[in-house]
């Protein structure tokens, strides 16, 4: 499949949308193209995309009869598991942040 400056510019803008929801992303590596052994008639397009952010990758593979819904649903995807690495990494801070409180000597006293 060619690779056109339309398709190009309509991945980039949706990927890099996701910036805004976690802005630690370190690469993504987008990938398109047509599956031809399909078992539905007609081209079936395949948009894959691998995250890099810190911790583990996110990767995402989405089949449509389209490449822009493909695109659209990979999209919604890595925002979805984006908010959940978020939020996940947001719990793991809190418990570390706890566990140095709890180690430190000083205890309030109470009267």
């Amino acid at each position: 499949m060619e690779l056109t400056d339309a398709i190009k510019d309509y991945v980039e803008k949706k990927i890099s949308a996701l910036d805004k929801f976690y802005d630690k992303i370190i690469r993504a590596n987008i990938t398109v193209g047509v599956e031809s052994h399909h078992h539905q008639k007609g081209s079936i397009f395949v948009a894959e995309c691998k995250l890099e952010v810190p911790g583990k990758d996110i990767f995402a593979s989405k089949n449509e009869k389209t490449l822009y819904k493909a695109i659209d649903k990979i999209r919604d995807y890595l925002e979805g598991e984006l908010k959940k690495h978020k939020t996940k990494e947001r719990v793991k801070s809190k418990k570390d942040v706890r566990a140095v409180r709890e180690e430190k000597e000083y205890k309030p006293e109470i009267y």
